[in-house]
């Protein structure tokens, strides 16, 4: 640039509509949800830690767990309450597809990410090889 003309000298930086400096904040923001149940519900922040220690999913499957077994250990009058239970039975069941279907899923994955691994071969093959001996089984006590 010549100090000359200072005045007229164009920016050699091109700024686009939109291609300026992106900052991003990717952490959920799950207030929405929360902020949905209503006052007389209850307190909000008290259902977020309440969510922290036990999702609603499983809060759900430990009560239908615990009601699907009274139910087959007291028997269940005909008629409606017979064809809820049948219906929540169902709904058990498709939850307990999902998660196998999930957890397979994982486990395919991960099998395919070690063969890739061990097809590589050299150290990390190895020291992969060593961490799996050592990978805690299902029966296995916690280690201390």
């Amino acid at each position: 640039m010549t100090p000359w003309i200072w005045w007229w000298a164009p920016s050699l930086r091109v700024q686009l509509p939109l291609g300026g400096d992106v900052t991003q904040d990717i952490d959920p923001d799950l207030s929405w949800f929360f902020d949905g149940i209503p006052p007389s519900a209850g307190d909000g922040r008290i259902e977020h830690q309440a969510f922290d220690v036990a999702s609603y999913g499983r809060q759900l499957g430990w009560i239908t767990e615990v009601l699907i077994g009274l139910a087959e250990r007291d028997g269940v009058p005909a008629g409606q309450a017979a064809e809820s239970l049948r219906k929540l039975r169902q709904v058990r069941d498709e939850i307990e597809r999902i998660k196998d279907a999930a957890h397979d899923a994982e486990v395919e994955d991960l099998a395919r990410r070690v063969a890739q691994v061990r097809r590589r071969g050299g150290t990390r093959a190895a020291r992969l090889q060593a961490r799996l001996r050592q990978a805690p089984g299902k029966d296995d006590p916690p280690p201390a």
